[in-house]
């Protein structure tokens, strides 16, 4: 049954909190029409004992639309009018930082109101906001799963369900909860994601079939805002049907610039069809145009930038396969590129024939230097460095401490600045995105190296859920050790270009 009384109170409670962030900052939050729908919906829907219908809602809507303030706005309705003695409220996400963002929001709300003012309690030493008049809190968990079994929430507001690498915490906090607590509520608010075998897609799979009425779930709240099948992803008339809030919280524009983007960028479209169009995607993707490479070739003359400032990253193969070293040097606002590569000297005919590249015709043509033997010579690398480090000043040089050798040590003897420059998403996000840039600004000048152009050609990229990128070499079809070396060379230029203090920015040098 629909209890109107219920509904329109959930309503007036929520539309009396004001809005946290600008340009909306300090205005009432006036629940816009998709948002009405679901606050009535899941708190007017009782059961024949008047308990709330639906225990879990799963609202899963493209970035940018509010969820974090609507998210927040219940967390407090449950806490301070739900009538529910001793509640236990929680902000669950991927960590801790996450899950802090709907509390950050909520206790802002709580300072804009007189009313919660006087009756709630902030305790920001413990992301907590305490209602003594029933004995309840609003919690923000840890990212400890074990330390949340015993927990006994009443509601439990899950964001970005997309980004959880395992089901762990969410077991945990759905286990008791429909034993113990008479109308507990899981509002999960997220954004499509890419893994098909995650928690969250299971979710959404279950959340489809509910609204097809191929399962009947009484209980499972269901609102999914996407393209229907079939709808063309770059026809501006469907970007609506993924953004309920379009045109009331932001303008059209802001989807049009990230859509210029994904189709500058092939790897961006799929962050644009999920952050934006909120559409299920895959986790590997191509890179970039290979035509936005050529475009940015630009002239490099060695001879021009003896004596200059240069950052290298080293990317060592193993024993049989390419390796990298690669220069960039900050020229006024560009990066000229110097790349050198390595193979055994053995079996290139073989190598040839075998992988159907030609190695043979870039040896000659100065391209690539072979070391002697069939296997890559350490010693060999390490003494051209050296030659180049007598041509150039070499700032720094990073390199994967996975395949690092007593050769980076070596050169770490003889003086030049050698830095880790691990291969996860932490490392190789900043400077992987950074590259995109100078080459869409035709900033990065590479003189139409064709051992470099090639590996560019072969690059896929690894997403994760928040939208980081780094290079895949399980994927990508062929190597790709000179972009991977040109990425890690980028992230010192980077460190250096805007630290002020060394130690603040990069930490103590690892040898």
């Amino acid at each position: 049954m629909f209890d109107e009384e219920k509904a329109n109170n959930a309503v007036k409670f929520i539309n009396s909190l004001k809005h946290t962030k600008a340009p909306f900052y300090g205005k009432p939050f006036e629940l816009i029409e998709w948002e009405d729908k679901i606050i009535r919906d899941i708190f007017g829907t009782l059961n024949p004992d008047g308990s709330r219908q639906y225990r879990t809602a799963f609202i899963e809507i493209a970035k940018k639309n509010g969820k974090t303030e609507l998210g927040a706005a219940i967390a407090l309705l449950m806490l301070a009018a739900d009538n529910e003695m001793g509640a236990e409220i929680y902000s669950a996400a991927v960590n801790r930082e996450q899950a802090g963002q709907v509390f950050d929001v909520s206790a802002e709300m709580v300072r804009q109101s007189k009313t919660l003012s006087k009756h709630l309690k902030i305790i920001d030493s413990r992301r907590r906001i305490v209602f003594y008049d029933t004995n309840s809190y609003y919690q923000v968990l840890s990212a400890d799963v074990p330390s949340k079994h015993g927990n006994n929430p009443h509601g439990v507001i899950f964001d970005e369900l997309h980004a959880q690498r395992t089901r762990e915490l969410w077991d945990v906090l759905t286990f008791d909860a429909d034993i113990t607590r008479v109308q507990p509520l899981l509002f999960v608010i997220t954004t499509a994601g890419y893994d098909r075998n995650s928690i969250c897609y299971e979710q959404y799979d279950y959340a489809k079939k509910v609204k097809l009425g191929i399962i009947i779930d009484p209980t499972f709240y269901p609102a999914i805002y996407e393209l229907d099948e079939g709808d063309n992803w770059e026809d501006e008339n469907n970007w609506i049907k993924a953004n309920p809030s379009l045109g009331v919280t932001f303008s059209i524009d802001k989807i049009r610039k990230a859509y210029k983007k994904a189709k500058e960028i092939p790897a961006n479209e799929n962050l644009f069809k999920r952050f934006r169009l909120n559409q299920w995607t895959s986790q590997e993707t191509k890179w970039m145009q290979i035509e936005k490479w050529d475009e940015s070739d630009g002239e490099v003359e060695p001879d021009k930038l003896k004596g200059k400032i240069c950052y290298g990253g080293l990317d060592l193969s193993s024993t049989s396969d390419l390796s990298a070293f690669v220069m960039i040097f900050p020229i006024e606002d560009v990066y000229k590129v110097i790349p050198v590569f390595f193979i055994p000297a053995d079996n290139i005919e073989q190598r040839v024939r075998k992988d159907n590249v030609p190695y043979d015709v870039w040896i000659r043509q100065g391209y690539i230097i072979t070391t002697p033997g069939n296997v890559i010579d350490y010693k060999f690398i390490e003494d051209i460095i050296y030659r180049y480090a007598k041509e150039f000043e070499i700032e720094e040089i990073a390199y994967d401490p996975w395949n690092a050798t007593m050769l980076t040590q070596r050169l770490a003897d003889s003086g030049l600045t050698m830095v880790e420059v691990r291969q996860g998403f932490a490392s190789m996000s900043a400077p992987t995105k950074q590259l995109e840039t100078l080459i869409l600004q035709k900033k990065i000048h590479h003189g139409g190296n064709p051992v470099l152009r090639w590996m560019f050609d072969n690059i896929m990229v690894k997403q994760d859920a928040t939208g980081n990128l780094k290079p895949d070499k399980e994927k990508s079809k062929e190597k790709i050790d000179g972009i991977v070396g040109l990425i890690m060379a980028i992230d010192r230029a980077m460190r250096n270009k805007n630290e002020t203090s060394v130690y603040e920015t990069r930490g103590l040098r690892s040898i």
